[in-house]
């Protein structure tokens, strides 16, 4: 007898939380201690403890089913993920700019993806001790106490996280209650799953690596993450960038979507 897909999700969902927060410690024995740091070809940052945490994620991940693909911001694309029907993704360090700067918001993100979408998925914010996990069908937690989207409706009073550069497509929505900027984008949006914000939006270009395993936290919290269209993210495509999307609790979200359809590339 085989065992069923959700059995063997929850299965997973183990040894990736345990190998995330390993992970964790080892970003944080960089973390405000003069890492090393420089620019990637794109002119995106990356440190030393990117690149750690990536190895080491690979290996232990690779060890819990080495038939499973890999994609990953600091490790080289390799078209042969194309011809895998599961696949991890994987974000090292989600915010290298606030790592590199001290400040809190960053995240390691690894998220298990089947045929597309995500069924297994863990965030960790570790310089503040927060661990967020879900599983397809499974629900999502925090720190292990379920966690539910936001049941606001009112997108005038609604709190929404944006980047900068999203500051004049939100006009069209009045007034938003703006919280802090939130530079991780992974952060920005397992606040959303968390209920601790309304909504959440990432400007285009965000990768799979940036989005997959907190695409898995909002759906299973009862919230919502599509595009202006409302069109949920693939992933594991030959393009793995997104245009730009909004994450929000299922009773504000088709206002968004509505409100914004004009306004998002």
């Amino acid at each position: 007898m085989t065992s069923r897909p959700e059995t063997l999700h929850a299965e997973v969902l183990r040894p990736l939380s345990e190998a995330v927060a390993e992970a964790g410690k080892l970003a944080l024995s960089k973390f405000r201690n003069n890492v090393r740091a420089w620019n990637k070809e794109n002119a995106s940052p990356v440190t030393e403890a990117d690149l750690e945490v990536d190895s080491f994620l690979r290996v232990r991940l690779s060890g819990i089913d080495r038939s499973i693909g890999w994609l990953s911001e600091e490790t080289a694309d390799a078209p042969e993920r194309l011809t895998k029907d599961r696949l991890w993704i994987v974000d090292p360090i989600d915010g290298t700019r606030s790592f590199i700067a001290g400040r809190e918001d960053w995240a390691i993100c690894a998220a298990l993806v089947e045929h597309g979408r995500p069924v297994v998925a863990v965030v960790e914010v570790p310089a503040t001790g927060e661990l967020f996990a879900a599983i397809r069908g499974g629900g999502a937690t925090k720190n292990g106490q379920k966690i539910s989207a936001s049941a606001k409706a009112e997108v005038e009073s609604a709190v929404i996280a944006w980047p900068a550069k999203l500051n004049s497509a939100v006009t069209v929505l009045g007034n938003p209650v703006e919280v802090p900027r939130i530079h991780s984008i992974a952060v920005r949006l397992s606040r959303v799953a968390s209920g601790e914000i309304d909504a959440a939006l990432t400007a285009a270009n965000a990768n799979d690596w940036d989005l997959a395993a907190a695409d898995l936290l909002v759906h299973e919290a009862g919230g919502k993450i599509t595009d202006a269209r409302g069109r949920l993210p693939i992933y594991n495509l030959a393009t793995h960038s997104h245009g730009a999307l909004i994450a929000a609790g299922s009773v504000l979200h088709p206002r968004l979507v509505s409100a914004l359809a004009g306004s998002l590339n």
